[in-house]
């Protein structure tokens, strides 16, 4: 037997509109918050860590958990932050990641890779790639 919302599809009687995973930024890609506060949290099943979410107030006065990614930070409590999306799978009632390197929330020091999600620029002569020039030929 159909379930009621198959049932509703069919017959065009109910259509899921503007659906969001994120409706605390509406429709912005990223907010600016305030930190309330800093905290721990323990994953669900079968997962075990400690992991660290904060709770912000954003400037549309809506309140969120947002995660806090990479290793090592420094924010505290009335800190300023930048919100985007991004759930963090084993957390319930995450749905937000804070963005590292922007306002008062620190960039994570010596990342050689995917340094552009955690705010670290291109340390002094670290290039991907040797110019032809400069390379070596055998």
């Amino acid at each position: 037997m159909a379930t009621f919302k198959q049932s509703c599809l069919r017959h065009k009687t109910y259509s899921q509109v503007n659906f969001t995973r994120t409706p605390a930024l509406k429709k912005n890609p990223q907010l600016k918050g305030i930190v309330n506060k800093v905290a721990t949290m323990s994953p669900k099943k079968p997962n075990s860590a400690v992991r660290h979410v904060a709770k912000i107030t954003l400037t549309n006065m809506l309140r969120v958990t947002a995660r806090l990614p990479g290793i090592g930070y420094l924010c505290s409590k009335y800190n300023r932050v930048l919100v985007q999306g991004g759930r963090a799978n084993d957390l319930p009632g995450v749905g937000y990641t804070l963005v590292r390197g922007v306002y008062d929330f620190s960039p994570v020091i010596f990342k050689r890779k995917r340094r552009s999600i955690y705010g670290t620029g291109r340390p002094d002569g670290f290039t991907k790639f040797v110019k032809r020039s400069l390379r070596v030929s055998k």
